[in-house]
């Protein structure tokens, strides 16, 4: 059975990087290798706590390992993520996919022209709340999202877009498509040079139209997303892993019905492992690079219209 465990390695354990190497320690699928990390003392603790190697570049995992995940700043993203593809190592990915949608193409090209799996760490996709709408999401006209948290003191190397909105806009697309037909946003700077809040109204031609809106100012934690149907209204709680499905009352009858699906799960293990799948069976991933790029497109067009409305 050992023989047939993965040889992984995390790079990066940080705040996110950190639990990817206690799970993947603690999966039966998975043989974690080692864990990389420029703050030594750090990656040295996180080897002991996990009992494998620590290592101090990536590239020490090369010919070590036959997949990685990378948690790292934005900034090294493509750098990193590049050694690893032209190397054939499958690689998870911790969004944003990559701080330019010219580095995500690249990207892209090399897992494809390489072989390799290439998963986005768009974690949403597996919450249990969003499993739960199989069968009921059907033909959405709107979608209203609200993610707030507290300052966080982290992950403000990159504005609130691609920190916290990117997940609900990866939602979305995987459940309208790409096309967008228009975007109008707002937003501002308020403790960090980038922007700490933003507001974005997504129009699809379909006709359906998107609210997304994103703030890491706010004095309480709320990850919610609204989709109203023309038969129903379907109301997801990220945290609870709710589901609440409000539907119209029988034809000639007055009321409504309401009922309320819980799914708790773990989704960061089940990515992890859905990832391992992916590179065991060499099937696509749940959420492949080219969605990871898709959401890059739309964050960074409405970061663009947030600019052009500040100027």
């Amino acid at each position: 059975m050992a023989a047939d465990r993965i040889k992984v390695g995390v790079v990066g354990v940080g705040y996110l990087g950190k639990i990817h190497a206690e799970k993947y320690a603690r999966i039966p699928e998975a043989e974690l290798i080692g864990v990389v990390d420029i703050d030594e003392g750090r990656c040295r603790e996180m080897a002991v706590h996990t009992s494998c190697q620590p290592l101090y570049h990536h590239r020490d995992l090369l010919g070590r390992v036959e997949a990685v995940s990378i948690a790292v700043p934005t900034i090294s993203h493509y750098g990193v993520t590049k050694d690893f593809l032209s190397a054939g190592v499958d690689v998870l990915l911790e969004k944003p996919i990559t701080a330019t949608v010219a580095e995500a193409q690249e990207l892209n090209a090399l897992a494809q022209e390489r072989g390799a799996i290439f998963q986005i760490g768009h974690l949403e996709r597996f919450n249990g709340a969003l499993e739960a709408m199989n069968g009921v999401l059907k033909n959405p006209l709107l979608i209203e999202s609200c993610r707030l948290s507290p300052f966080p003191g982290r992950g403000t190397d990159v504005d609130v877009i691609l920190d916290m909105m990117i997940h609900d806009i990866d939602i979305i697309l995987s459940i309208l498509g790409p096309d967008i037909e228009g975007i109008e946003a707002v937003g501002t700077p308020f403790c960090s040079p980038h922007i700490d809040v933003a507001h974005a109204r997504l129009i699809f031609k379909n006709g359906c139209v998107a609210h997304l809106s994103a703030s890491r100012i706010a004095q309480e934690k709320l990850r919610k997303m609204v989709i109203l149907q023309k038969d129903s209204y379907l109301s997801v709680d990220y945290m609870k892993q709710s589901l609440t499905i409000t539907r119209r009352g029988k034809r000639g009858r007055a009321g409504m019905q309401v009922d309320e699906v819980a799914r708790q799960n773990d989704p960061l293990e089940m990515q992890l492992k859905a990832f391992l799948q992916s590179v065991r069976e060499r099937t696509p991933p749940v959420c492949s690079g080219e969605d990871g790029q898709r959401a890059l497109e739309v964050a960074i067009r409405i970061a663009d219209a947030i600019d052009r409305d500040m100027k």
